[in-house]
């Protein structure tokens, strides 16, 4: 019987031990077990502690010297990589069990897939983060659209090991917008496809959520330049996220998809030990 190609999780973090546990609890539950997943901590505390609450998981640890941010911690962990498909994740989104199967099996005739996303709101309670809302992120792929406002979202998505032979390291000069200027990339040499499976949940926390960091701010609308000067990509918007949404071309670009999650959380190790008073975890 064939052997299931191996997929490299790679995964930044920064003093988030319980975020990051929630991630490894939702990797456990994966129908797909064959990973190999690459966590680097970007000069934070130690978190050899989360992670070993997961023994039955192939975590490699990074530790870099010095804090070099998101996209520099990424590119190192790629020179960990022993797989022969990629996943990016940030470290405090979630996976649903069946999404690693389903990406493997989607692009076994394309390069690059990338699923739809539940995007949640969140109280912490008791190192349990519990969802107070959330919405559906579903956006047809359209290249040409994606030049104007991205919808691509790099979490959870699987792509082919040789893509980085042509294209490089993710684009530190670009920053917040790494992730926009790699699809843009990805979609001019390669077969890149989205596939109509809410499976990701991203995290949009008031208090340092995905979307919430650094909004407005004079850098970023550098970064944004930097990209624009880089694709040609003209005057792009600085606009609230929700704001560019409710673009009447962001509407009729909305897409149906399956949702599966129940809005139960993802209760880690680590969360359990501290509601517990086991351990030396702490928040």
């Amino acid at each position: 019987m064939e052997q299931q190609p191996l997929v490299s999780v790679v995964t930044p973090t920064y003093n988030r031990p319980g975020t990051l546990s929630e991630l490894l609890e939702s990797l456990s539950r994966q129908t797909y077990k064959r990973l190999q997943i690459i966590v680097v901590n970007d000069a934070g505390d130690p978190i050899e502690e989360a992670v070993g609450l997961y023994p039955e998981l192939d975590v490699t640890i990074v530790n870099m010297e010095s804090n070099g941010k998101h996209v520099a911690a990424r590119n190192r962990g790629l020179s960990e990589v022993r797989g022969a498909y990629i996943l990016l994740c940030d470290d405090d989104d979630l996976l649903l069990p069946t999404h690693v199967e389903r990406m493997v099996r989607e692009i076994e005739d394309c390069d690059l897939v990338y699923s739809d996303v539940e995007i949640f709101d969140y109280v912490e309670e008791e190192g349990v983060r519990r969802a107070t809302s959330r919405f559906v992120f579903a956006y047809e792929h359209d290249l040409e659209a994606m030049r104007r406002c991205s919808t691509f979202v790099s979490s959870g998505c699987l792509y082919r090991r040789e893509l980085h032979d042509r294209l490089g390291p993710f684009d530190e000069g670009v920053y917040n917008y790494w992730d926009w200027d790699f699809i843009l990339r990805a979609s001019a040499h390669y077969r890149v496809k989205r596939v109509p499976v809410a499976s990701v949940l991203y995290a949009f926390g008031q208090s340092g959520g995905n979307m919430s960091r650094d909004a407005g701010s004079d850098s970023r609308r550098d970064y944004l330049n930097k990209l624009s000067v880089k694709h040609g990509l003209g005057e792009l918007p600085t606009e609230n996220f929700f704001t560019l949404l409710d673009k009447p071309e962001m509407k009729a670009r909305r897409a149906a998809t399956d949702v599966l999650w129940d809005g139960e959380p993802f209760v880690s190790r680590w969360a359990s030990l501290r509601r517990k008073g086991e351990g030396e975890v702490e928040a």
